[in-house]
């Protein structure tokens, strides 16, 4: 089982780290109906991982991620993989970054987040959790880890639950703030949402490269 949570820690913390959720979360948290809609985007994100996460540890169970104590070979060519895609993410987030002086370009539908109805709220966090690229392909890298490590059935639980949890509190912790402090929490909050939209790009190409180099090297280990 530490093997199994070993595998997952830096992966959910790439997901965890994601600028545009949070921006989202926040967004919405500033609404007339952020008490509703926060939680509702917050359980569309752990449900979004929760599935494609099992998904993928039952894929990889029967392909045979583990035959016989041994870590499967093409578990490690998916490493390799993954984390090329990683490092392209990352150029080509750094290629879209703003220009000095130029503000950052937010998603369009974050224009009418606060017409959003907790259904919505609800979906969006599935889609960016579940759905988006980059963090579909930390969710696939980590279960598929998991599902290599060999362990049972009852550990690969609990190390996808770990993984849930790190990578929900990035989105997470904005939400406590808001029911914990209130009112007091606007500013906070507004200046998490300032930071995170000037830093967006910086944020993942940075998160992209490092796990992206950590994939491509397990998978290296892996194959030697």
């Amino acid at each position: 089982m530490p093997d199994a949570i070993g595998q997952v820690l830096t992966l959910a913390v790439g997901v965890s780290l994601s600028p545009v959720p949070i921006i989202a979360v926040v967004l919405m948290l500033g609404t007339p109906a952020g008490r509703r809609n926060g939680p509702a985007f917050l359980a569309g994100w752990v449900l979004g991982l929760a599935v494609v996460a099992t998904i993928v540890l039952l894929v990889a169970g029967g392909a045979g991620a583990n035959d016989g104590g041994e870590p499967a070979t093409w578990v490690d060519v998916l490493k390799l993989a993954l984390g090329a895609l990683l490092l392209l993410l990352a150029a080509r987030q750094w290629r879209g970054r703003p220009r000095a002086g130029d503000a950052a370009e937010l998603p369009k539908w974050m224009q009418s987040i606060d017409r959003f109805t907790a259904g919505r709220s609800l979906a969006i966090g599935i889609a960016l959790s579940g759905v988006n690229p980059k963090n579909l392909l930390l969710t696939v890298g980590a279960a598929a880890a998991v599902a290599q490590a060999g362990a049972s059935t009852g550990a690969e639980a609990a190390a996808m639950a770990i993984f849930v949890l790190i990578a929900t509190l990035g989105p997470g912790i904005p939400v406590a703030i808001y029911f914990a402090m209130g009112e007091r929490a606007e500013r906070l909050l507004e200046e998490l949402n300032g930071w995170m939209g000037l830093h967006n790009a910086a944020i993942m190409t940075v998160l992209l490269l490092v796990i992206g180099a950590k994939l491509i090297g397990d998978g290296v280990s892996g194959l030697g």
